[in-house]
């Protein structure tokens, strides 16, 4: 697509099924080169309010006639819940229109593999709503692992929130970030392989359940999943229902033959280097060092906007993207990825043993017979 004077703005959101992510409606409201022309929402009220605040010239019960009418350039796709996220890209593809989605992506691969064949059929880009990937920081950590600065990386530890959503809902809605990152800082997942416990005990069929925000089958108080990824390295992924200390321990570490690196997510998440081939600093009396966007242990120059900033560096990068005819940072290749290591350890359950990526069994793993 040529570059415009003025792009047209479409968002989609369901107020009380999701509503409008984490700001992929207001997003665009600081762009001087961009119009919001119209918002679609079911929810009479919501709709009102979000033509409103996103100053929208036109509002729709149905998005795709609002697609057909309007003809935007791009679409945030801002729900929150998973089961309308394959049919709404789909109208977006087919209209011409590229798409901010939020995260997951889906809920199986089925949809996943869809959504991209229909974009790639019409040369339509999306990029996810994975902001950590684009923050500052994360350059300077791709840069630091890059040039061997923690050695040879040896493992990935993730674990998730761990609040009520722990288990099988937290996979999937939080685990989306951790499974990016990993991808993004040592490259595809080969093998995985996953434990899944309920109340203690290994899971059975019989635990399977519908989780939140329409995400389909989920399983598991308590997930532990194991990734191999190139080179030896291995990571993991643990979480746990209500377990002490939740919240805090939301993150990773990258951990190699010469140091640590620790981070959380978000727009300008915590970020700190150990310089510490023991890993034992109580031992070796080293010191954390904070690595901010101009590098470690130097002042923060960029003032922390959180998700609104990444996700107004997200967009940006999606308009060049669609502009120099090349990928988002974070495109649906990406999002379809980080599903995949999520399912595969549903797969790794149902199989009793290790899986290889990519998966062969495209369906969702939990409705699948053994």
């Amino acid at each position: 697509m040529a570059k415009v004077k003025k792009y047209r703005v479409a968002v989609i959101g369901r107020t009380g099924k999701g509503n409008y992510g984490h700001g992929l409606d207001v997003v665009w409201n600081p762009l001087d080169h961009v119009e919001i022309v119209a918002v679609a929402d079911e929810n009479d009220k919501g709709r009102a309010e979000a033509a409103k605040r996103l100053r929208a010239k036109n509002a729709y019960a149905d998005y795709r006639q609002m697609l057909d009418k309007e003809r935007p350039h791009f679409v945030s796709v801002a729900d929150r819940w998973l089961d309308c996220h394959h049919d709404m890209v789909v109208a977006c593809a087919r209209a011409g229109a590229h798409v901010f989605l939020e995260k997951p992506m889906c809920r199986t691969l089925v949809e996943a593999d869809d959504v991209i064949r229909e974009c790639e059929m019409r040369h339509v880009k999306l990029a996810m709503a994975h902001q950590t990937r684009y923050s500052p920081r994360l350059a300077r950590v791709r840069e630091l692992v890059g040039a061997g600065r923690i050695g040879d990386v040896l493992e990935v530890r993730c674990r998730g929130k761990e609040d009520a959503r722990g288990g099988g809902e937290d996979l999937m809605v939080l685990g989306t970030h951790l499974m990016d990152l990993m991808r993004l800082l040592v490259g595809d997942a080969r093998w995985s392989y996953g434990d899944i416990k309920v109340n203690g005990r290994p899971a059975t069929k019989a635990d399977v359940r519908d989780g939140g925000e329409r995400m389909g089958p989920v399983l598991g108080d308590q997930i532990y999943a194991t990734y191999g990824f190139d080179k030896g390295v291995v990571g993991t992924m643990g979480t746990r229902k209500n377990a002490s200390g939740r919240d805090s321990r939301f993150g990773m570490e990258i951990r190699g033959t010469k140091g640590i690196i620790q981070l959380t997510t978000g727009g300008m998440p915590p970020v700190y280097l150990l310089d510490d081939p023991t890993w034992f600093p109580g031992k070796s009396r080293a010191a954390w060092q904070e690595i901010t966007s101009a590098g470690v242990g130097k002042p923060e120059p960029l003032k922390d906007g959180g998700l609104d900033m990444a996700n107004l560096l997200i967009v940006k990068d999606l308009i060049e993207a669609v502009e120099n005819n090349r990928q988002p940072l974070g495109s649906m290749y990406d999002g379809r990825a980080a599903l995949e290591m999520i399912l595969a350890v549903y797969e790794s359950w149902r199989l009793r043993g290790p899986v290889s990526l990519p998966l062969k069994n495209r369906e969702h793993p939990l409705t699948t017979p053994v």
